[in-house]
């Protein structure tokens, strides 16, 4: 009977978990899917103040690494430093979203909680999108110095919004952000059963 429920126990631990809508990553290289989070998105998106395309969209742009919570360990265990959650968010940021808005939650959650990632990334994104003067240079869209904000910080945002031009690791990142835009509204406007992707790995 014990040796039952172990298997059990070990079975239930495999299963995704979800968390408000946000399944948690599959181990399963290429598995993961930011269209998964659509729900999360919106939802964040809204109580931030952005745009829910603007959250999916850096999403997409965070997908270059696996995000299920065992490689993200293994991943700061080679580099302490590393980003956390499938928003790829550092300690210091996530620290000052933390302090402005009065989360409970540490930044190590980040890995096992997509939900609160993609919260904490849209609280960012809101708060850059005050600190961004209304008028800036027109080669941008708003949404576009944003999306650099969030890769370059804050300060290089209001400097790319003055004029000054980004370096070529923001302008990758700009290029993935504007080629990620179709596929990002695609996953809003047909938002499929959360979790789908995930319960497939």
């Amino acid at each position: 009977m014990e040796q039952w429920s172990s298997t059990t126990r070990s079975k239930q631990r495999s299963r995704p978990e979800d968390h408000g809508g946000a399944p948690t990553p599959p181990l399963r290289p290429g598995g993961y899917d930011p269209a998964d989070y659509a729900a999360c998105v919106v939802r964040s998106a809204e109580e931030a103040g952005v745009t829910p395309l603007l959250v999916m969209t850096v999403l997409h742009n965070e997908a270059y690494k696996p995000h299920h919570p065992l490689l993200e360990r293994l991943w700061q265990w080679w580099k302490p430093e590393a980003s956390f959650g499938v928003a790829n968010m550092h300690r210091a940021t996530f620290q000052q979203v933390r302090r402005t808005h009065g989360l409970s939650e540490q930044w190590q959650d980040l890995r096992d909680d997509p939900a609160l990632a993609v919260r904490a990334a849209a609280l960012h994104l809101g708060d850059l999108d005050r600190s961004l003067p209304e008028r800036h240079v027109r080669r941008y869209t708003r949404d576009e110095l944003l999306a650099l904000g969030y890769n370059a910080g804050e300060r290089n945002m209001r400097a790319f919004a003055r004029g000054v031009p980004p370096g070529p690791m923001a302008q990758a990142y700009l290029r993935r952000f504007r080629a990620n835009r179709i596929r990002s509204a695609e996953a809003l406007a047909h938002p499929g059963t959360p979790g789908d992707t995930a319960a497939a790995g």
